[in-house]
């Protein structure tokens, strides 16, 4: 389901769960993997990625439906794995090998950058077509990472982008065909591994600090 690599001073979490939802399963294993990144002492830097044609379809919405009663809980899990990779202290690259959808295309977001494949695989958050809304936390995790026309047009229109849109919208920073996707991330990874880590989270935890009070907030309203 998870597999946690090292390429140099790089850290590659690969989700390997079909379309990689947000099952207890799948939270707990990225939950350990990040725990074994965090304790990093040297330089460093994360990738994730996905496998196949899914980074990650988001939120579980089977087990959702068997377990109403734990919906709140639930929401808090996420809540606090889209916290710990936005302050997490080191530099992040999400490798977006396909569909990067709702709670999957959040994710992506809390990390500093993103580089999407080519040709196949879209980047979209569709609450708006499911009849759902965003909470607290997701609202302010979208809309701190987003250029706000952009954010207003994803949140609102449920609008599917390709890897060239995303990049002109602005919520990605890279493009590369399918086969580059996880080379190129590793590499520009790399590149900023030898940042402070400690520094890194400092940073970065104060420029989203009312993302994160929200995400560290109540899950709903």
């Amino acid at each position: 389901m998870i597999d946690l690599q090292r390429d140099g001073d790089v850290y590659v979490l690969r989700f390997d769960a079909g379309e990689n939802r947000f099952g207890p399963g799948f939270l707990d294993a990225v939950e350990g993997a990040l725990d074994s990144v965090a304790e990093n002492d040297g330089p460093g830097a994360l990738v994730t990625v996905g496998t196949g044609k899914f980074y990650s379809n988001g939120l579980d919405l089977d087990w959702l439906g068997a377990n109403q009663d734990r919906f709140e809980e639930y929401l808090r899990r996420v809540h606090a794995l889209y916290a710990r990779v936005l302050s997490l202290p080191m530099p992040t690259v999400a490798a977006l090998n396909g569909h990067a959808f709702a709670g999957g295309g959040m994710l992506a977001l809390a990390h500093d950058f993103a580089v999407m494949r080519a040709g196949r695989g879209y980047f979209c958050l569709p609450e708006v077509d499911l009849g759902m809304s965003f909470t607290p936390g997701m609202n302010a995790l979208i809309t701190s990472r987003l250029p706000k026309a952009t954010a207003h047009e994803a949140m609102l229109t449920g609008r599917r982008y390709t890897a060239e849109e995303a990049r002109e919208a602005g919520i990605v920073q890279r493009v590369a065909p399918e086969e580059e996707v996880l080379p190129a991330a590793v590499e520009w990874a790399a590149s900023l591994a030898s940042k402070n880590g400690p520094g890194v989270a400092t940073i970065r935890t104060a420029m989203y600090r009312q993302a994160l009070d929200a995400l560290n907030g109540p899950a709903l309203p």
